[in-house]
């Protein structure tokens, strides 16, 4: 190979070298951390729990985390229902309309239903949509929905509008952890455990 060759070869194997460095080192800082973790214990969420123990029905916001630098929030919540909360009333179904749940079952038995949808749905007022899901409707009975038995371990996601409920409890209570994905912000930023 003549020494022009050579030059223009070794020339373009190092643009290429240097620009595959770069395009490299652009994408490592495109997945630079760009935050900080946020670690709440089963000790504290129990401990948020105990003090709504006497509660028919609690559904307790522990956290709301800001993701990547405002890019959307995430809320951890913790809550119960008694037997005879669900079990004593006519039981209307709920669905919010920005936020996506994540239930993780801790303990107690409950048939789950969800879907289908809701009889006389009124949206609740402004003042009330300010709560832990947001924006929120509520209504009568659940009309085509599915129900499912659920327990400890677990995982049920309710994607947003999707009419849902606990129609019964077997246990004295069930007690679930929820995670809330927020890409709209309606929740905002905090931490009722922080340290």
């Amino acid at each position: 190979m003549p020494k022009r060759s050579r030059t223009l070869t070794s020339a373009v194997l190092l643009s290429s070298l240097v620009l595959l460095s770069l395009a490299y080192g652009q994408a490592q800082a495109q997945h630079l951390p760009s935050g900080t973790a946020t670690y709440l214990s089963h000790d504290d969420l129990m401990a948020v729990k105990q003090k709504s123990a006497d509660r028919a029905v609690n559904d307790t916001q522990v956290a709301v985390v800001d993701v990547n630098r405002g890019e959307y929030h995430v809320a951890v919540g913790i809550a119960h229902r008694s037997k005879e909360s669900v079990n004593s009333a006519s039981g209307g179904g709920i669905q919010h309309s920005d936020i996506t749940e994540v239930y993780y079952i801790i303990s107690g038995e409950a048939i789950l239903d969800t879907g289908g949808t809701i009889k006389d749905l009124k949206d609740l007022p402004s003042a009330a949509a300010g709560g832990p899901s947001g924006p929120t409707s509520t209504g009568g009975e659940i009309i085509g929905g599915v129900s499912k038995a659920v327990g400890p371990g677990d995982v049920i996601v309710i994607p947003p509008n999707t009419p849902h409920r606990f129609s019964r409890i077997d246990s004295a209570e069930i007690v679930y952890v929820l995670m809330r994905p927020d890409p709209h912000k309606v929740l905002p930023v905090m931490n009722l455990i922080a340290k």
